[in-house]
């Protein structure tokens, strides 16, 4: 055991000569007070140590005593008239020490300084100066002579107030010279556009951020109101020309659009002008969207493609929507995807009394529950792992929780895949529909709002079918409903386009197919689509189905309709990158059943307007239930063989507009 313990320590000493060793050859080879190490000590002192800036204070404070010491005994005068003059420089020293404390002058960090600090040090100072008067006064009242030479003490504060601002000044300076050489190599030079508060704020943020990403040159007034001023010490750019012109002037290689005056047509043309030449574009939110004013410069990102939608802010009615959704049961089917999920997100906002969110797919539903479980909320959520194309599972959950109010955002949506296998489109999304459906008319909910789609207009292929099949289903029912004069379940379908960011959207395939270098597929060049914002949709959703009263397809004003391939080449310049040089545009032809454009209303239908501008009602022609309750349960049927040609032939006789394209399913028109 005695060897084992000598063997130990014989290691553990060669062990420390080896790192003694290289810390002799280390100090060898560099200097110690070397650039690199300077450089590596100033990087990783985040701020001074306040026993350390006491003293350098105290330092400043005798500094002070005795230059004005020396100065007035040079023109034959006392400082210092009492005897004991160690004990009146302690005693100096002392009372600023306490005032110091007490107006907490080292509570903040040097080298972020600020009009605050120098605030401090002045009323710090001007109450040593007070007291000292006081005491002089109050010593020759008592004495017969003073302590001070009341001039002298005076100038002494003032020489005191200036070192000791000075001093933060030189250190604040420091700081900022010795970050902004370390990495200006790196830094992204650009400009802010605007010169309002918001726009300093954000000069502000990104001039102290850690690690730096931007190297502000300039600021750009629109309004060539400022011309030779200067702000933060930075220049003010008169805007003459295209803004472009104006960056190229200064060797700008971005711009940051800070300025809340600028309408969303002009923001538009200045990302278009800037995106034309490969500048890169970031955007910022107001100051009053601000939640935490310490993290400003984590707002300032790279400009989204939704921000370029020339769409205006929704305003909703509240009141109605709170009047459908609180203290109610919601159920949400389709509540793992995204447009089911931001459904669940905005209904929270109203207060229902318990959601029940259901979806077939397992982990997504789960994320959404740990998301929803850090709101702070009373309302109870009640996941549900059900189908919706099995009803007695269905049924379950109707007789146990009840619910008044079902947003069906459940469906297969993706074109080519349900073109090659029609007899899961018609059962999820016809079957899955009218088991929904027919079991809100058992259970007395009181409304049903459907998720649709303007591919369900003039269908060209199986999935809009399938989706148009599903609103004459839920048309007809609530027809049949008002007929009978019983409790009758309000039935609202809503259809809009396309959603940038939601699965299946061509925004995520763009986005990652740019992360892998390229290329960009595009079925056709002339292809346009509608955009909207999944919040967007999802606030329109909620206020159709609380003004509708039965029956409606309402449809959404979904702006201007946007190229694809202008779309893609946006898309392609906003990530830093030149179409077709740095990453290649490919056409790949249209897919089966794909259209060049979407459509909202169908060749014979007609709108009507309501009292939100974006929402319209389209007058479709409604069926009588029973017959299309009989060709549906038969197209259900044919679906359960997976006998694809008698399906499709079956939905183009239920929806005489289905007319294929491009698609294996054409001959069946003839």
């Amino acid at each position: 055991m005695w060897r084992l313990f000598l063997v130990f320590k014989q290691i553990k000493r060669q062990q420390s000569k080896i790192f003694r060793n290289k810390i002799i050859l280390t100090t060898l080879t560099e200097k110690p007070f070397s650039r690199k190490n300077l450089k590596f000590e100033i990087h990783n002192l985040g701020y001074l140590p306040r026993w350390i800036i006491v003293i350098m204070d105290v330092l400043v404070l005798l500094f002070s005593f005795t230059f004005t010491f020396l100065l007035f005994k040079g023109m034959g005068l006392k400082y210092l008239i009492a005897p004991h003059n160690f004990l009146l420089v302690m005693c100096l020293l002392g009372v600023n020490v306490f005032f110091f404390w007490l107006f907490r002058t080292y509570s903040g960090i040097i080298r972020h300084s600020s009009y605050i600090d120098a605030v401090k040090l002045f009323f710090s100072q001007l109450s040593v100066l007070i007291f000292f008067l006081f005491f002089n006064t109050a010593y020759d009242l008592y004495i017969g002579s003073k302590v001070f030479l009341n001039t002298a003490l005076f100038i002494n504060i003032v020489l005191s107030f200036c070192g000791l601002f000075l001093y933060r000044v030189v250190v604040k300076q420091t700081f900022e010279l010795y970050f902004s050489e370390n990495s200006s190599s790196k830094l992204i030079r650009a400009v802010i556009y605007g010169t309002d508060a918001n726009a300093i704020s954000v000069a502000n943020a990104l001039k102290f951020e850690t690690p730096s990403r931007f190297k502000i040159v300039g600021f750009v007034d629109k309004n060539s109101q400022n011309a030779s001023k200067r702000m933060l010490d930075l220049p003010i750019l008169i805007q003459k020309k295209r803004l472009p012109a104006l960056m190229r002037s200064v060797a700008a290689e971005g711009v940051i659009i800070a300025d809340k005056s600028l309408t969303k047509e002009e923001r538009l043309i200045i990302v278009d002008h800037c995106l034309e030449f490969n500048y890169r574009v970031y955007t910022v939110p107001l100051i009053t969207d601000w939640e935490n004013q310490k993290e400003i410069s984590r707002k300032v990102k790279n400009i989204q493609i939704e921000d370029l939608l020339e769409r205006k802010p929704i305003v909703l009615d509240g009141k109605s929507i709170s009047k459908q959704l609180k203290d109610k049961t919601v159920l949400i089917t389709g509540a793992a995807g995204s447009i089911g999920s931001e459904i669940v997100r905005q209904v929270l906002t109203f207060n229902p009394k318990k959601i029940i969110i259901l979806d077939q797919a397992e982990t997504p539903l789960h994320s959404l529950c740990i998301e929803i479980d850090k709101f702070e909320n009373d309302v109870k959520i009640v996941p549900a792992i059900v189908d919706v194309r099995n009803k007695k599972a269905l049924e379950r959950i109707f007789e146990q929780y009840k619910p008044q109010v079902v947003f069906h955002a459940a469906a297969y949506k993706h074109v080519p895949l349900m073109e090659e296998n029609p007899s899961q489109a018609v059962i999820t999304n016809v079957e899955g529909t009218k088991n929904l459906a027919d079991l809100s008319c058992v259970y007395n909910v009181k409304k049903f709002v459907m998720v649709s789609t303007d591919k369900a207009v003039n269908p060209s292929n199986v999935m809009g079918a399938s989706k148009r099949i599903a609103e004459k289903y839920v048309q007809s029912l609530s027809l049949k409903n008002k007929e009978s004069e019983a409790f009758s379940t309000k039935f609202i379908t809503t259809r809009f386009g396309n959603v940038l960011g939601s699965n299946g959207s061509v925004v995520p395939l763009f986005t990652q197919q740019i992360e892998n270098g390229g290329p960009l597929t595009i079925t056709h060049p002339d292809i346009i689509r509608y955009f909207m914002t999944i919040p967007e949709a999802c606030q329109l959703v909620l206020e159709a189905g609380a003004m509708g009263k039965g029956g409606e397809i309402y449809i959404f004003d979904m702006g201007k309709p946007v190229k694809i391939i202008d779309l893609a080449k946006k898309m392609i310049k906003l990530a830093g990158f030149i179409p077709d040089k740095d990453i290649m545009i490919k056409i790949v032809g249209l897919r089966p059943g794909e259209k060049l454009y979407e459509e909202l209303l169908n060749d014979n239908s007609k709108t009507l307007p309501t009292y939100h501008n974006k929402i319209m009602i389209a007058q479709e022609l409604l069926e009588e239930y029973e017959n299309l309750h009989a060709d549906i349960s038969e197209l259900i049927l044919t679906a359960n063989s997976f006998a694809n040609d008698a399906i499709v032939s079956k939905m183009k006789h239920i929806v005489p507009e289905f007319k294929s394209m491009n698609s294996a399913f054409e001959v069946l028109d003839n």
